[in-house]
């Protein structure tokens, strides 16, 4: 048996292929040295890695050294140059010596290097990180979105739409259906003609005050009707800047009977969600409209009778 002694010599080529940040990350793992001693063996020329080495230990170290990505070489412990050894780190066995080719992202900061145990830029166990995350019921993807600053946000925009909108007379906001805008003017008309009598018997006793209230009284139930008007557009998916239009001859007289007859959109659109479903109110008040028309034949055929 020979008992040759050989060194690893390491001239500072690398695999081809292989870059030198990845060498570097191999050679930290292989020897399971820090950063500092592994860049000692670049620009430096012929570095002595190990040496009192037999020949099947040499040739074992050549080939790990070479999966690790650098071009070594194994000479006689004759060979002179210089001497940077290792010697307190053994390689491991060659199964577990891979070529870390691939570029990875870290988990937690999302620092781009090449596959590695640590990120080299926070520092954590990779495998370590992933796994307490997986305890805490958290995805890498999220813990990372959460680190980068410029991450999108991961938290929910807005809240849930609800089902149906809310209900307010007094707003330009929500939406109405055809028969709860005809409940809703109904009861608007009722309340004016009271108010109006109301401001008719107080213009008996002073002609001032009776002339502010159907004034007072007329500005406000032209407002409301406006809100109403506009909620029913807004079912359409119309804007209500469209009740302008009213004050348009012939398109005055038209788009009332489009609003009033069209059906609005089934489901949720710009403006927000579909109304609530009908209440018998509701349809108790939008049908005394049909009452109008018999109020009013009714009225013109005993008014002359009366005078």
């Amino acid at each position: 048996m020979s008992t040759d002694q050989f060194r690893i010599v390491f001239d500072g080529e690398l695999v081809p292929g292989v870059s030198l940040d990845t060498a570097k990350s191999n050679l930290t793992r292989l020897f399971k040295s820090d950063a500092d001693k592994v860049e000692r063996l670049f620009g430096r020329g012929s570095v002595h890695i190990k040496r009192n080495l037999n020949a099947p230990e040499a040739d074992r170290y050549v080939q790990a050294l070479q999966r690790a990505g650098i071009q070594a070489r194994k000479e006689p412990e004759a060979a002179k140059g210089l001497t940077l050894t290792i010697a307190d780190y053994a390689p491991a066995p060659s199964s577990e010596v891979p070529i870390a080719s691939e570029q990875m992202d870290c988990p937690k900061c999302g620092h781009t290097q090449p596959a590695a145990i640590e990120c080299h830029s926070c520092g954590i166990v990779i495998q370590k990180y992933l796994a307490r995350q997986a305890q805490l019921g958290e995805t890498p993807a999220q813990r990372n979105s959460a680190a980068h600053p410029y991450a999108p946000p991961r938290a929910e925009v807005g809240t849930p739409t609800a089902e149906y909108g809310e209900l307010n007379v007094f707003t330009t906001q929500g939406r109405i259906g055809r028969l709860r805008y005809l409940a809703w003017t109904m009861a608007l008309t009722a309340a004016a003609l009271g108010l109006m009598l109301v401001a008719g018997m107080m213009s008996a006793a002073s002609v001032v005050l009776g002339v502010i209230l159907i004034g007072v009284f007329g500005i406000g139930f032209l407002l409301v009707g406006i809100q109403i008007g506009v909620q029913r557009l807004h079912d359409l998916g119309w804007s209500g800047w469209l009740m302008l239009l009213y004050l348009v001859p012939i398109i005055g007289t038209v788009l009332p009977l489009v609003v009033l007859l069209m059906p609005g959109n089934p489901g949720v659109n710009r403006f927000g969600p579909p109304q609530p479903p009908n209440s018998r109110a509701v349809k108790i008040l939008a049908a005394l409209w049909l009452l109008v028309p018999v109020i009013g034949v009714l009225t013109a055929i005993v008014l002359p009778t009366y005078q």
